[in-house]
């Protein structure tokens, strides 16, 4: 009802009605006091509720008939759980169960629905909502967060950024590459979980200049799996799984002139192939570290006609040195000090194939002049270079020797020109 103020003439409004205790057995449409509408059910500042019946609805008033910031605090003092709609229902503003309070009040009201603000209240006392909290990795279980791991394939390459916190990227494809976003953008405490489910390598790619495990990239085999953990500056792996069925991994690795020092994740690699863009210009040292291990090593450089070498060497005072020619490939095996080749004549073997190699690279050679040994120029040839220059030919003709020769014993039979 309305009431005339006898000095201006205007419409008194009543006050708003503060406080209101009520049982709702239907969906019921609340109404707003100060609008003189015939009804008892008036919305009220505060309002204690009790539900006869479970899913049962309770409808706002018209937003647009009061100003925003109008609020109400309604708490279900009933054992069924209801629902606070706007008006007519066109939207869910909350649910209050049993024991709940929840705050509602009016952001924005062009329409009759207007858009409401929340604030939950929770059971007896002021708790915070569990799903308005939940963010990435955690999920609303009643009113308590509990982590959550969302398992996520895919089968083509992918970046890992701020909303891969705590998921589980599971690879499904052949060969594929997952890069991660920039640790100073996912920072320190971010974690993710990825597992090599497909049937070729993953490659784990860093961003920038980042590192993962000391290095730009880690390769999973198929079945690898690990948790990575960003530091805020670099990328840890935790639990590393390796698949028994690919023990080997390989490091590809580009050189220059000059030496290399392995990290201990380079150096993990048991298979190592070293390229080089271009020609070098002089010949490849690399240092691994002083560890007990094997390695397989390929030095496929190109060194043009110099054909430069790539030794492997612990930088332990007093070790042997492993050197490579351009080329070819060897077994090494480190003593922590020392590195051997353990390529040897293997026990009843009958014969030893090698590879043609050229004058600069015989394919037999020695080890500290890899220029002068044995090699196969052509078919049905061989010959021997010193210091890269061939200087005795053999085929089916006979013998060619470049240069005079020199003979304690004397010649004898044939026929000499």
């Amino acid at each position: 009802m309305s009431y005339n103020s006898p000095f201006t003439g205007n419409v008194v409004q009543p006050t708003d009605v503060s406080y209101r205790a009520f049982t709702i057995s239907a969906n019921t449409q609340l109404e707003w006091p100060i609008n003189g509408n015939a009804t008892n059910d008036y919305a009220a500042r505060i309002m204690e509720v009790t539900a006869s019946s479970g899913s049962l609805n309770l409808y706002m008033p018209p937003a647009n008939q009061t100003s925003v910031g109008n609020d109400a605090l309604i708490r279900n003092v009933g054992s069924n759980t209801f629902v606070v709609k706007d008006y007519a229902g066109a939207n869910t503003i909350i649910s209050v169960a049993a024991g709940e309070a929840k705050y509602i009040y009016i952001t924005d009201n062009p329409d009759e629905e207007g858009t409401w603000g929340i604030i939950s209240f929770g059971v007896g006392t002021s708790n915070a909502d569990a799903a308005t909290l939940a963010g990435y990795g955690l999920m609303a279980s009643g009113t308590t967060l509990n982590q959550a791991s969302a398992v996520t394939t895919f089968s083509t390459d992918r970046s890992a950024g701020v909303t891969d916190r705590a998921a589980l990227l599971v690879w499904t494809g052949g060969a594929g590459t997952l890069t991660l976003g920039l640790a100073a953008t996912l920072g320190n405490n971010w974690f993710t979980q990825v597992r090599n489910a497909g049937t070729g390598l993953l490659t784990v790619a860093c961003s920038g200049s980042d590192v993962f495990n000391g290095s730009a990239s880690v390769t999973l085999q198929p079945s690898d799996s690990c948790f990575i953990a960003c530091s805020g500056t670099v990328f840890y792996s935790v639990g590393l799984g390796k698949n028994t069925q690919f023990n080997f991994s390989q490091l590809v690795k580009t050189v220059d002139t000059g030496t290399y020092t392995l990290t201990a994740s380079e150096a993990s690699n048991v298979i190592q192939k070293y390229v080089s863009v271009g020609d070098l210009t002089g010949n490849v040292t690399i240092v691994v570290p002083p560890t007990i291990q094997v390695y397989y090593i390929q030095n496929a450089t190109s060194g043009g006609v110099s054909n430069y070498t790539v030794t492997i060497t612990t930088n332990v005072a007093g070790g042997a040195d492993a050197v490579i020619p351009a080329g070819q490939q060897a077994t090494l095996i480190c003593d922590s000090v020392n590195l051997v080749n353990a390529n040897t004549i293997a026990v009843g073997a009958s014969s030893i194939s090698l590879v043609d190699g050229t004058a600069g690279t015989p394919a037999l050679n020695f080890g500290t002049e890899t220029s002068t040994g044995i090699y196969r120029p052509n078919s049905g040839e061989w010959a021997v270079s010193i210091l890269g220059n061939q200087v005795f030919l053999v085929d089916a003709s006979g013998v060619s020797i470049t240069g005079t020769g020199t003979f304690s014993g004397g010649v004898s039979g044939g026929t000499f020109p």
